[in-house]
């Protein structure tokens, strides 16, 4: 790459930084919720929107995404793996879940939207924006389409989720996310760096979807579990992963044209609205049976990602391995399922 084009990258990363920082101040000085995930998500949401050429910060984003499985595997006990058995009758229901939402999904975005059988398909089906959209584009896919459509799931679900913990729930977003660094011995800090950076790589050397969270995730809980690792990141790093994440969201708008926004983005926020009455229908379900308590049950079963259920999770102060298990779970389950099912499906279109 020139000089010429690395600068210009560059400045367009700090203008989007710069963004997220004014986002941040608004929320602050206004009293409103989540500053530091709302805050630079609804600012660079809106730069993109007005034709702010916003850059997204490539692997520092997904080095965030490190800091969360590290607080994700620092959760992993010695009792939490004793509770493992409680929870398999609720993660049964997940193959149900989204074989459900691919009957609704795939038949709302070809009526609807306009969209191919093949798009329609990834549109549909609730796993990682990112790997929907690789498996889409490889099936021929409007890969557009299909990663607008995700996007919009994550924004929705970032702005409604919240909503209903408090306005449903009555949970206070408060809770505190980590301990401050000066808090935590230098020891326990080089042991999550340690983490973070060998279960990254190392998932990536691996092939494992996922591998920015699930790899660190599954070094801090071995660690965790062999009684090395005993608590979780520093709030400054946590905060800095929301940061990350908010801007990530938003970024992802940049381009978008009027079309884009009144046919694929208005048809994927509607698709969401659909989704979130059926997640409310399976959050009920568990909650009368008894399957899981109401919190963790409402996060478990609502289809966002991973990184983003997480941190609502610690943010909410609900049951992190339990919300994290069932996520895992489906993104396993669309992951391994979804490309195989739509051979099944293409197949018997001819």
């Amino acid at each position: 790459m020139r000089t010429g084009q690395a600068g210009g990258l560059r400045v367009r990363q700090a203008v989007t930084v710069l963004v997220g920082v004014i986002g941040v101040g608004l929320f602050w000085l206004l009293d409103l919720p989540l500053p530091f995930l709302f805050g630079p998500m609804m600012a660079s949401l809106a730069a993109a929107l007005w034709g702010v050429r916003l850059m997204g910060l490539g692997p520092v984003s997904v080095a965030a995404r490190s800091v969360l499985g590290v607080a994700i595997g620092a959760s992993v006990t010695p009792a939490l793996v004793a509770k493992l058995p409680s929870m398999l009758a609720s993660v049964a229901i997940i193959p149900f879940y989204v074989a459900a939402i691919g009957l609704v999904g795939v038949p709302f975005f070809r009526r609807f939207c306009g969209f191919d059988l093949v798009t329609a398909f990834y549109a549909a089906m609730p796993g990682g924006a990112a790997d929907m959209t690789i498996f889409g584009a490889e099936a021929g896919a409007n890969v557009r389409q299909v990663s607008l459509v995700h996007v919009t799931r994550l924004l929705v679900i970032m702005v409604v989720g919240p909503m209903v913990l408090v306005g449903v729930y009555g949970v206070e977003l408060t809770h505190p996310v980590g301990q401050p660094a000066t808090d935590i011995p230098l020891s326990e800090l080089l042991v999550m760096a340690a983490a973070a950076i060998a279960g990254w790589k190392g998932a990536e050397r691996a092939g494992l979807f996922g591998a920015a969270i699930l790899g660190p995730l599954i070094v801090a809980a071995v660690l965790s579990l062999a009684g090395v690792l005993h608590m979780r990141p520093p709030r400054e790093a946590l905060l800095a992963a929301q940061f990350l994440i908010g801007i990530g969201i938003g970024v992802s708008y940049v381009g978008v044209t009027l079309r884009e926004l009144r046919e694929t983005v208005a048809g994927g926020a509607v698709f969401v609205l659909i989704l979130a009455v059926l997640a409310g229908a399976v959050t009920e379900f568990v909650t009368l049976t008894g399957l899981a308590p109401p919190v963790e049950g409402f996060l478990a079963f609502m289809p966002g990602g991973q990184a983003e259920m997480s941190m609502l999770a610690l943010i909410a102060g609900a049951d992190l391995s339990f919300v994290v298990v069932h996520h895992i779970t489906r993104i396993i389950i669309v992951l391994t399922g979804a490309p195989i099912l739509f051979r099944l499906l293409r197949r018997r279109r001819g």
